[in-house]
C-alpha cells in the first residue's frame, strides 16, 4: 500500500491509498498543495486529478475515509457529520470515490480552518 503525508497548518497525519485507478492517478498527482475549504467535519479542497465515479463509489463514508468527489475534482478528508448527513452519518455533497484512509486519530482536522494552506506529499 502506498503511503501519503497530510499537512494542514500545524496539522499533519499519514494515510493509507487503495488500490484503485483514482488513488493512483492521485499517487501521480503528488505533491500536491492547495487551499482548504471546510464543510461540516469535511476538509475538501481541488487537486489536478479527473476521475470518474468507480466501484468504490459511496454516498455515505466512514471517520477517516479519504474521498475523491468526482464532481468538484477535489480531494476529500472525513471526519464527522456535514450539513448533509441524517444523525451521525457522514454524508459527502453527492457520491465520493474511497482512495484511502487516515491512519489514527482524525479529530485534530476540526482545528483545520477554511484557507489554510494543506499539502499532500507521497511516503516513500
Amino acid at each position: 500500500m502506498k503511503k501519503i503525508g497530510i499537512i494542514a497548518g500545524d496539522v499533519s497525519a499519514v494515510a493509507e491509498l487503495l488500490d484503485s485507478k483514482t488513488s493512483e492517478a492521485i499517487w501521480e498527482a503528488l505533491p500536491i498543495e492547495n487551499t482548504v475549504n471546510t464543510w461540516g467535519d469535511e476538509i475538501y479542497f481541488d487537486i489536478p486529478v479527473k476521475s470518474t465515479l468507480d466501484e468504490t463509489a459511496k454516498e455515505v463514508v466512514e471517520k477517516g475515509d479519504l474521498g475523491y468527489w468526482p464532481t468538484g475534482k477535489a480531494f476529500c478528508i472525513f471526519f464527522g457529520p456535514t450539513p448533509a448527513s441524517h444523525g451521525d452519518e457522514i454524508r459527502p455533497a453527492s457520491a465520493v470515490n474511497i482512495v484511502g484512509r487516515v491512519e489514527g486519530d482524525v479529530e485534530m482536522f476540526k482545528s483545520v480552518r477554511d484557507g489554510t494552506i494543506i499539502k499532500l506529499e507521497r511516503i516513500e
